[in-house]
């Protein structure tokens, strides 16, 4: 098998921080933190056996604030007292040269009163989310809880540079809070945090203000900032394709990489049929040259991640196959392209360190995107939302 693939060459970051090769780890939910958000052993290991080969790996996501956990055994960055734990998560990504980037965010309206212990969610506006159809309706966050938030982000930021990271990622993807102030879907607010798509704006652009502010005070040496973004959404009101390139012609100058979340990088319009062409090549047009573009979805095999940056995309994130294949790149590397698993076996779980809750996870939630070797069905997702995409149930 060939070992001559672009994605195996390194890759240097605007800001001078440089990767071994272009593969990306995406964020998974691994539902293994402490209760209190602290990092745990099986959280832990469960990097450590994926982490020597991607150029970077982006954790699960961290929240940067009690009152935006979305589901339990949530990482948190909300607090010092995370800082042991966090470093040593940087420490076990680092291995082989690898980069370790944090993702931080808010829940908003995607979690409930449970996991709050009693507290409402939040969100732009006092909207239940359409998925699922059981989400609890928020509360719209007030002008000083919406300013102290955007000051939470950048003090995530502040601990995620003491603790060793390489970057952080924004969640605005996934329906998740920053999301929520962009869409019209779930900000319907009639002061200036919402209204024009310019005004729903506003909150996405000053959490990048706030995390930039703290990687120019605190980093003394390359910090990336990565921004996450869902292409599309359903739901009407809605973002659409349209409004997502608007936000990344907003925030290309002003971010280290775009990422983009959907389940299929051969994907189009899921609201316009009529426009045939990629979303990744569509987003492309939109970067190329200007800022680094993750193109992801269903990356299998070393073909997969070639058609991602024949696509315009600059890096390949890979996720569930990581999962199944904790040797991806080593094997590609080694020229064992045959051995590569693209089906998993739940009896080979623990052998691939993937901790117990994240099992669970896995078997009911996630059922229909892992291949189980037990299941014998396999989705695209080249037409739909995936579960991942803020569709699936979270563990109680």
């Amino acid at each position: 098998m060939s070992t001559n693939h672009q994605f195996l060459s390194s890759f240097q970051f605007n800001n001078g921080l440089t990767l071994k090769n272009r593969i990306v780890m995406s964020p998974m939910t691994t539902m293994t933190s402490f209760y209190n958000g602290m990092i745990t052993t099986d959280e832990l290991n469960y990097y450590a056996a994926r982490a020597a080969g991607p150029g970077m790996v982006i954790t699960g996501v961290a929240n940067v604030d009690a009152s935006g956990k979305g589901f339990e055994g949530e990482l948190s960055v909300a607090s010092d007292d995370m800082l042991p734990g966090l470093t040593n998560l940087a420490k076990t990504i680092h291995q082989n040269g690898t980069k370790a980037i944090l993702q931080i965010f808010h829940a908003g309206r995607k979690t409930n009163h449970q996991i709050l212990r009693g507290e409402q969610p939040v969100s732009a506006s006092a909207i239940a989310a359409v998925y699922p159809p059981d989400s609890e309706t928020p509360r719209a966050m007030t002008v000083a809880e919406i300013e102290q938030l955007i000051i939470d982000f950048g003090e995530a930021t502040r601990r995620a540079i003491q603790a060793g990271f390489d970057g952080v990622e924004l969640h605005g993807a996934n329906t998740y809070l920053i999301q929520q102030f962009y869409s019209a879907n779930s900000n319907q607010r009639t002061d200036d945090w919402g209204g024009s798509r310019d005004k729903r704006l506003k909150f996405p652009l000053a959490v990048i203000s706030s995390v930039k502010a703290a990687i120019a005070k605190y980093a003394t040496a390359p910090f990336a900032l990565g921004y996450r973004l869902s292409p599309e959404e359903i739901e009407t009101p809605g973002i659409r394709l349209e409004d997502s390139l608007y936000l990344v012609d907003q925030i290309k100058t002003e971010v280290d990489y775009i990422h983009l979340s959907m389940g299929s990088y051969k994907r189009t319009s899921l609201n316009d049929k009529t426009n045939t062409a990629t979303l990744i090549s569509q987003f492309a047009a939109h970067t190329n040259g200007i800022v680094p573009l993750i193109g992801i979805g269903s990356v299998e095999l070393p073909s997969d991640a070639d058609a991602v940056l024949a696509d315009g995309a600059d890096l390949v994130a890979i996720g569930r196959e990581l999962l199944r294949e904790p040797q991806w790149v080593q094997k590609v590397q080694a020229g064992d392209e045959g051995s590569i698993r693209t089906q998993l076996s739940p009896t080979d779980m623990t052998e691939l360190s993937i901790p117990p809750v994240m099992q669970t996870y896995l078997s009911t939630s996630f059922k229909t995107v892992m291949q189980f070797t037990t299941d014998g069905k396999k989705n695209s997702y080249q037409d739909e939302l995936a579960p991942m995409e803020g569709f699936e149930k979270k563990l109680q």
